[in-house]
């Protein structure tokens, strides 16, 4: 007992007990799948409990110096006859992740009378001296509670989706009683737009009279010039729902009255009023016991599932290198069909599993939290065939249970899933998503994290030529954006079976009305419905074909006049990807899925889709930019509607101001503020809205100036711009001065979202320590490379940019930070984007099943070594017949030839 007590206590103060809520990785190690079924178990750190297969505990504590870790494995062995197990058993029996693990055991073992134990022992490094648990008489009294709340923690804790603020948004008491206009207003499920302007996005639906208006701009970039707010101020109709949150689930309800997001208990109701039934999408399924779309008085139609699956079919399991499964979550096959076909693609691997050692020597302190290294680890997984290989023969089973454990197919990408889903709510929560979000949230995060070097999702980036025609002036204006993916129509009027269709369409329009004798009348029911059949020239053919432009800009006549829009590729990239558009929405808004068929071609040749640039005879719209309009009132009335007395008031706003900041002046006029200082509180908190303005009020409302006019003279204007460009980091870099150096944990916050600690730094500095605005600045300033190698030493750190003594950015760089986006031409430029010819031929595809994207399953099928294989979550089979027509993502890869 004495020498277990003069062993710890040198390490007693790196010892802790794990909070309530603290993640404990006692299952998984960070850098590998290995568990404690595993050979060697799972070591946890007693200090950030962060769990190490055997091949990397001894590198943690290399790199921290932490001494003391719980080594902690699961054996298999023969059920006792009679009594219980000894203390390891009892403490297995209440770990909480015993059960989960007991629904994955092998019937075999059961058979056999075979159970797991748990075993654990403290072991302390660089001796590797091993203290076997429990020893709770020679343990210190603080040690031997550590291990015990390490061992009885839940190692997966639930991660709900609601939003942070959930618990406190209020019930708002207008709800109840909501007055709601018989307008006969009604909301389709596309097309929308504000009112009042040209914004298409941050659009809210009054609730009282059906109003889409825009909300508020912000220096993150959202779109918005408040006509939703000004509306309230002339109207008083004071909830609004943000169009975009609007899901079966819920959505986002606002009231202006209050400032605040709030509930709506009669939201379902309140919506159906014009026209949105999403939200009695569940009801009506409940009801019928059906999926999405379909009515009871129809015969199911085969199943895509035994199609997509291959049931019926013998299919041949394979195992090894590239064949490895991704155990299910739960609705997560979305996740698992795209990255096993990004994992499939050369760059990749090259990337993630060949600079495997590098990606995890430079990862921070809790690599759990590190995109780049969880890519890695998911990598190595899926590629090194340590988690495929073929099960043992029954009769084998008893003799290899005493050597070895049964191999384990497939890796659990649990760790990876947070990761990747961290501050996304829906990829968060446990339902079914869109694979083709998935994806590009994949792609977002690549970049997002490697900027400055080899972008792996480089590989599918290509420019799109839009060309616009004034109809007009017949001028045209050429443009160019990046995109990574096509996105094809399925024209269904196209169908090669198109009079089959629309004779069961009269057939179901009779039975609907119940003809007597006809196929809904006594004694007759409506078969399934026929699936289309749209050849791909079709998709292609859509895809090309211009489109009208209602609300075009034409520079040549400043005014607003007709369009046609048409897209080309100007560059073919590396990798295609073709997203066919299955996913639409019915006019209730119920989501619905096309069942259609499509002949994608194993070869494919786009080279006729190859934009040329400005032809022959084709004359330039001029490069002029629209006037920026400022309307006297907010929906377009003379006035806003100024108190008496103050129509000259609207003088004292700053230079430049929107016309939401008008709004925002008068009502901090109302409220009895001086005007000098609601003038320099507008200026100075950016105008992002009356809380912010009234943050710097009331923080400066004892100073000797406060009442002072605003004094902006030309050489201050200059000098704030200067602030300005070295805060947002200017072609010349930021300007520093002296100040505090940046805190460990928000460089750590920081780096744990993908970014070089060398990046987090110089946000950080840029930004006067200020966490949320430097992951702004990072967002809306990647990173070229050319200076995330400088080292930031003392010196650097103590020339740091100067924070603005009065508030955040001024309105004028607020816009700056709002045009300088990763899409815009400046950063496009920078990518190194290939080219080449447009031949491709098909590698991958992925298939859903299911009425529409938030339900239902993925499978993804891979062409490997001459043929094809189908990954159906852990299982991995070669398939017999691959349904190419059935597919919703495709994947090309260019040919030489």
């Amino acid at each position: 007992m004495a020498d277990i007590w003069e062993l710890l206590v040198p390490y007693m103060p790196t010892i802790r007990v794990p909070p309530s809520g603290e993640r404990v990785h006692r299952d998984e190690c960070a850098f590998s799948f290995a568990t404690p079924e595993s050979k060697g178990g799972v070591y946890v750190c007693m200090n950030t409990f962060l769990g190490f297969g055997p091949e990397y505990v001894e590198k943690h504590y290399r790199k921290t110096g932490q001494s003391v870790y719980l080594h902690v494995q699961r054996t298999l062995r023969e059920k006792p006859q009679g009594a219980c197990g000894g203390g390891n058993e009892e403490i297995a029996d209440e770990d909480p992740a015993e059960e989960v693990d007991e629904e994955n055991e092998d019937e075999d073992f059961k058979e056999k009378g075979m159970e797991w134990v748990r075993e654990a022992w403290l072991v302390v490094f660089p001796e590797q001296i091993e203290i076997r648990l429990p020893n709770i008489e020679e343990l210190p009294a603080m040690v031997s509670i550590a291990c015990d709340a390490v061992l009885r923690a839940d190692p997966y804790p639930s991660h709900g989706a609601e939003p942070w603020d959930s618990e406190f948004r209020q019930i708002s008491h207008q709800a109840e009683n909501l007055q709601q206009l018989d307008n006969g207003v009604y909301i389709p499920p596309s097309g929308w737009h504000c009112a009042c302007c040209d914004v298409k996005k941050n659009l809210w639906l009054n609730l009282s009279d059906g109003e889409i208006l825009c909300g508020r701009k912000y220096v993150d970039g959202t779109e918005g010039n408040g006509h939703a707010l000004l509306h309230y101020v002339e109207t008083g109709h004071s909830l609004a729902v943000r169009i975009a949150s609007i899901s079966p689930d819920g959505a986002d309800v606002y009231s202006f009255e209050k400032d605040e997001i709030v509930v709506d208990p009669k939201l379902s109701e309140h919506l159906e009023h014009f026209g949105i039934n999403i939200m009695c999408q569940k009801t009506q399924e409940a009801e019928w016991g059906l999926g999405p779309g379909r009515r009871p008085t129809m015969e199911p139609r085969a199943s895509e599932w035994d199609a997509l699956q291959e049931s019926g079919l013998k299919l041949k399991p394979v195992y090894g290198p590239g064949y490895t499964g991704l155990r299910n979550l739960g609705h997560s096959a979305y996740l698992s069909t795209v990255m096993q076909v990004l994992f499939s693609i050369t760059e990749f691997q090259r990337r993630y599993v060949g600079g495997l050692n590098k990606i995890f020597d430079e990862s921070p302190l809790d690599p759990t939290r590190d995109f780049n290294t969880q890519m890695a680890k998911l990598g190595q997984g899926l590629l090194s065939g340590q988690y495929s290989k073929p099960p043992y023969k029954a009769e084998l089973i008893e003799q290899v249970s005493r050597e070895e454990q049964q191999p384990r197919r497939g890796v659990c990408p649990r760790m990876f899933k947070e990761v990747m889903s961290r501050g996304h709510p829906e990829f968060l929560s446990g339902r079914q998503q869109d694979a083709t979000e998935f994806l590009k949230h994949i792609i977002v995060l690549i970049e997002a994290s490697n900027w400055g070097l080899d972008v792996t999702s480089q590989v599918f980036c290509f420019r799109v030529e839009e060309r616009i025609q004034c109809c007009q002036s017949r001028k045209v204006k050429y443009r160019h954006r990046i995109d990574h993916m096509i996105h094809l129509p399925v024209p269904l009027e196209a169908a090669v079976n198109k009079d089959q269709l629309l004779e069961w369409d009269r057939r179901w329009r009779a039975s609907e009305r119940g003809r007597p004798g006809g196929p809904g009348g006594p004694g007759s029911q409506v078969v399934g419905r026929p699936r289309a059949r749209v050849p791909f020239g079709s998709c292609l053919q859509a895809f090309a074909e211009p489109e009208n432009v209602d609300d075009f800009w034409s520079s040549e006549l400043q005014a607003r006049a007709m369009a046609v829009k048409s897209a080309r590729f100007a560059t073919f990239p590396d990798y295609l990807i073709i997203h066919l558009k299955k996913f639409t929405y019915g006019q209730d808004w119920i989501p619905q899925k096309i069942d259609v068929s499509v002949d994608m071609p194993d070869e494919l040749d786009i080279i006729k889709l190859k934009g040329v640039g400005l032809r022959p005879g084709e004359k330039e719209l001029p490069d002029i930019a629209p006037p920026t309009l400022r309307p006297m009132g907010s929906l377009g009335r003379p006035t806003l509607g100024c108190p008496p007395g103050q129509e000259n008031d609207m003088a004292l706003l700053p230079p430049g101001a929107s016309f939401v900041e008008e709004s925002i002046f008068e009502q901090l006029l109302e409220m009895g503020f001086p005007k000098e200082a609601c003038r320099k509180a507008l200026y100075y908190s950016g105008g992002l809205g009356i809380d912010h303005a009234l943050d710097w009020i009331f923080s400066h409302m004892d100073e000797p100036d406060f009442t002072e006019p605003l004094v902006l003279d030309d050489k201050a204007e200059d000098k704030e711009e200067e602030e300005d460009e070295a805060i947002l980091g200017g072609a010349c870099g930021p300007k520093l001065s002296s100040q505090a150096p940046p805190p460990e944990e928000s460089v750590a916050l920081i780096v744990s979202m993908g970014f070089t600690r060398q990046r987090a730094f110089k946000a950080l500095q840029a930004n006067n320590n200020n966490l949320e605005r430097a992951t702004n600045w990072l967002l809306a300033f990647p990173s070229d490379g050319a200076d995330d190698d400088e080292d930031i030493d003392a010196d650097s750190r103590s020339k740091k940019a100067e924070p603005h003594q009065n508030g955040p950015l001024r309105p004028k760089s607020a816009n700056r930070v709002s045009q300088m986006s990763p899409d815009n031409s400046a950063n496009q430029n920078a990518l190194q984007i290939s080219d080449g010819p447009g031949r491709y031929r098909l590698f991958a595809f992925i298939s859903h099943m299911g009425p529409s994207a938030k339900c239902g399953h993925y499978v993804c099928h891979i062409r490997k070594e001459g043929r094809w294989v189908i990954y159906n979550d852990e299982k991995v089979s070669i398939s017999e017949k691959p349904p190419k027509d059935l597919g919703y993502i495709y994947f090309y890869k260019r040919t030489c030839s």
